[in-house]
């Protein structure tokens, strides 16, 4: 385990905003190796820490705070499921976590994001893609990969699905929330949704907090699957 000082997010630099602080968490050093090299290149991030198993990795997201953690979901000892868990449980103010993953369409993937994680990328993608998925989930106005998303929640979502859930959530969300909600589960970020709503960008922004609020969830990646867990969304 390994870790950095924590920045000052005022003073890095002198001015303008500090580096997104990342955290790795993978069994395989060449992989954390490989995640650093790429990461580290860029100027908006900065990896702080490494962590080899998941008990490693709690304790030390937990005293280093940082924005992004990038969670192998198979490790040793806790595996990604149970680390996302207890991070999120833990902490006041959680990061934003990628599970990385070798395979899409996997259980373990769906029970990590199920779990709270933002989203998931592959082991194979490559630089550009890490990158983009980095920026994209700690900006959390979209989902990351929203079509891989939704096909994980249309293959395991029914065996969890309650009866009666679909008229509860109905019932809990106003006519624009219900649209909103549509919306995010295609995918489209809040600019999108407010040109196809026709409102402003800070309505949807609020619409989208208020379903995030009466769902129980924490991101745009657990509503969708609390959508098609209560058949809200079905899929196809």
């Amino acid at each position: 385990m390994t870790a950095r000082p924590q920045n000052d997010h005022e003073t890095h630099g002198g001015d303008g905003p500090r580096p997104l602080r990342i955290v790795l968490a993978d069994d395989e050093r060449m992989v954390r190796t490989a995640l650093r090299a790429i990461l580290g290149a860029e100027a908006d991030m900065e990896v702080v820490g490494e962590a080899s198993t998941g008990a490693e990795a709690v304790p030390l997201i937990r005293a280093l705070r940082p924005d992004i953690v990038l969670m192998d979901v198979r490790m040793p000892e806790i595996d990604g499921i149970r680390a996302t868990e207890q991070v999120l449980a833990g902490m006041p103010e959680p990061p934003r976590i990628i599970v990385v993953t070798t395979f899409e369409n996997d259980a373990y993937v769906y029970d990590a994001l199920r779990a709270g994680a933002g989203g998931f990328l592959l082991k194979r993608s490559g630089a550009e893609d890490l990158v983009q998925a980095v920026r994209l989930v700690a900006r959390s106005d979209s989902l990351l990969f929203p079509a891989a998303v939704r096909r994980l929640a249309a293959r395991y979502a029914g065996e969890r699905a309650a009866a009666d859930a679909v008229r509860t959530l109905r019932a809990r969300l106003s006519e624009r929330e219900r649209a909103v909600l549509r919306l995010m589960t295609a995918g489209l970020t809040n600019a999108e949704i407010a040109d196809r709503l026709g409102v402003g960008p800070a309505t949807v922004k609020t619409h989208v907090a208020g379903v995030l609020a009466k769902l129980g969830v924490r991101d745009r990646t657990q509503a969708v699957i609390a959508a098609y867990e209560c058949g809200f969304v079905r899929p196809g």
